[in-house]
């Protein structure tokens, strides 16, 4: 079959990430939508895809060759031959320049790139994962991926190595669990290794599609292994996740993604009185002209059953609570009762009094022992209890508890912690839904950058900005929740201050960190009213932490910066707050700070152009993207700000 893979090296696997991580954030609404287990804090989607943007990231900041972009699957080796066979420089990176030949279905041939060791990406992979997991979704996200690693350590992923790396993933998965839960994405990850192991097919892109088949077929059956979904008329939604993982698995190995229907929460009076013995779940198809007249198709629980949605992407946003901090990790929080090791306490059963809290952490310098013993004493304080490794002497752990004081506590006997994150979990039992009394408070300056702040439905603080003027602006807002976009106004420390002081029992203030104009717009684009607060924040908090920003300035005077002695009127490029670039030529220093920021990738730059930018600047920066960074798109607005000749977004 015309483009079908034997076997996929480090660069097919690492575009599979890719597309994975595209797949996750088409669904990262619909998984969210069907959380209700083990905390119905809509947040599973948005962990799959923050875990695996770790994942694909680390692969890349690994890498240290160009490697091909993720629009089609190329790496994909004919005949089965192993990538490992180059010689190794970084992360087992071959050393050899060579062409890819071109391919119908992977598009232009590459040249000039170096074959990447599946072995080296995964590991990458893998590593990132799960220092860089979220939630307990996110942690078994990573023991998948690991599991593939371990699969290529010899060569590339063929038939026979996927089939093992089911097996092995399901197995990490199985030790690291304090007490398996069927119904949920340990029972998927079995069913796709049972049937991959009991396939026919002796090509990958056969045993890909038996796996996937196997994991469809073990998610329509949840319900019927979990009283939670069942009640709530819904699939496991992390289950749902690794369907879209084994799904771009398919198209990886040459296939197409098989079509799913959208998974949707059913209403209650439109479900069985009884558990049939097989899991039922009713599918209306519809074509693409009926979906988009649907006026009730969606994930907001009015209706139940499933249906398969028109072929336009859908990327809405959601995420989980923002990070609390741990002044003292060993401080008491509120405690609860203790029950035995492994028994799941319902939520109904925690009471409304006192909190309960999500905890993650990483702990390095330990050992199987000792972690084992953490496993154990985490199992004691609470449920949903994962404790995984990273395969290089790194843990990552995760636990629901009443008592986070003595959590961490546990972990500080078992090694050494990092990483430290306690959230404060939903006890709402359902999905908001319905707009939400909420504000968003931009700083910002220039005429051009407040109108564009204004049409996003921000509400912008001009002027200059102190600690008590943006406190009292808070105050004068009328929304019960504001978001604050400080867009670099104030130090963190100043911004901490302004934020409990803001917070009394009727309102709640979030900051978010954007340290430019440039991040402020790319949060804001993120903004969804119809979202929790916390979940808002965490999806605008990422957007702005994805753009690296800079700017392009006139020295004021003589002076020494990091990057040498600057004279009046050069011109400098900042990099955040640090200047990089000095050159006595203004145009040229904006030239050279793009080809500073782009070097390190990008797919679109916003330039912020300021009230006091040379005639032409605009065009001249554009003109030189375009022709050293074809692919990037450009995107100018007049901002107006003074200072800044331009500001610049790369994201």
């Amino acid at each position: 079959m015309p483009g079908v893979a034997d076997a996929l090296d480090g660069t097919a696997l690492l575009n599979w990430g890719r597309h994975t991580l595209t797949a996750l954030e088409r669904h990262r609404d619909e998984i969210n939508a069907l959380n209700v287990f083990p905390v119905a804090d809509s947040d599973t989607g948005t962990n799959l895809l923050s875990t695996m943007r770790a994942a694909v990231r680390g692969a890349e900041a690994a890498i240290d060759t160009p490697i091909p972009s993720a629009g089609a699957y190329g790496g994909r080796v004919a005949g089965g031959e192993s990538a490992a066979q180059t010689e190794a420089l970084r992360l087992q990176v071959g050393a050899t320049d060579m062409a890819t030949p071109a391919s119908p279905d992977r598009g232009p041939a590459i040249a000039d790139h170096r074959p990447l060791s599946a072995h080296g990406v995964m590991a990458a992979m893998a590593r990132a994962a799960t220092m860089g997991a979220r939630g307990n979704s996110g942690i078994i996200l990573s023991q998948v991926l690991r599991g593939v690693a371990d699969a290529v350590a010899e060569g590339p992923l063929t038939a026979e190595a996927l089939r093992f790396a089911l097996r092995q993933a399901a197995r990490l998965v199985r030790e690291a669990l304090s007490s398996p839960v069927e119904g949920t994405m340990l029972t998927i990850l079995d069913r796709a290794a049972e049937r991959a192991a009991d396939a026919s097919e002796r090509d990958l892109l056969g045993v890909a599609l038996a796996a996937a088949d196997g994991a469809v077929k073990a998610l329509g059956e949840t319900p019927a292994q979990l009283g939670v979904l069942r009640e709530a008329g819904v699939v496991d939604a992390g289950a749902r996740g690794l369907l879209v993982l084994l799904d771009e698995l398919v198209a990886a190995a040459g296939g197409s993604a098989p079509a799913r229907p959208v998974y949707r929460r059913g209403a209650p009076e439109e479900r069985p009185s009884r558990v049939p013995d097989r899991a039922v779940t009713d599918v209306s198809v519809i074509s693409e002209e009926s979906a988009a007249d649907r006026s009730d198709f969606g994930t907001d629980g009015s209706g139940g059953g499933v249906e398969y949605p028109a072929e336009v992407a859908r990327s809405g946003e959601a995420a989980s609570n923002p990070i609390a901090s741990v002044p003292n990790p060993g401080a008491v929080l509120p405690t609860s009762a203790v029950r035995p090791a492994g028994e799941l306490a319902p939520r109904s059963e925690w009471g409304s009094g006192a909190p309960h809290y999500e905890v993650m952490f990483l702990v390095r310098g330990s050992d199987q022992l000792r972690i084992g013993e953490l496993r154990d004493q985490l199992g004691a304080l609470g449920d949903s209890v994962v404790v995984v490794g990273d395969g290089d002497e790194t843990w990552s752990a995760h636990v629901h508890c009443g008592d986070a004081g003595a959590a961490v506590e546990a972990g500080l006997a078992a090694g050494v912690l990092s990483g430290i994150r306690i959230e404060i979990l939903d006890d709402s039992g359902h999905t908001p839904t319905g707009k939400a009394d909420r504000a968003i408070l931009a700083v910002a300056s220039g005429t051009g950058a407040v109108r564009l702040f204004e049409d996003a439905g921000a509400v912008v603080l001009e002027g200059a900005v102190t600690a008590d003027v943006l406190l009292e602006a808070i105050r004068r807002v009328p929304q019960r929740e504001v978001l604050v976009l400080p867009n670099g106004a104030l130090p963190a420390h100043e911004l901490v201050a302004v934020s409990v002081a803001g917070r009394d029992g009727q309102r709640e203030v979030l900051m978010l960190p954007c340290g430019s104009m440039v991040q402020g717009l790319a949060a804001l684009s993120m903004h969804d009213a119809g979202r929790a607060a916390a979940d808002d924040a965490f999806a605008m908090s990422e957007a702005a932490a994805g753009t690296r920003w800079g700017a392009l300035r006139v020295a004021p005077e003589r002076s020494l910066t990091m990057v040498g002695m600057c004279e009046a009127g050069d011109g400098l490029g900042l990099v955040g707050h640090d200047v990089v670039v000095i050159d006595s030529d203004v145009r040229a220093a904006g030239r050279t700070l793009l080809d500073r920021m782009l070097g390190l990738g990008g797919e679109l730059v916003t330039m912020l152009l300021g009230g006091d930018a040379p005639e032409g600047l605009s065009d001249d920066l554009t003109a030189h993207v375009a022709a050293g960074f074809p692919g990037v798109e450009v995107v100018v607005y007049p901002g107006g700000q003074a200072g800044d000749l331009v500001q610049i977004g790369v994201e």
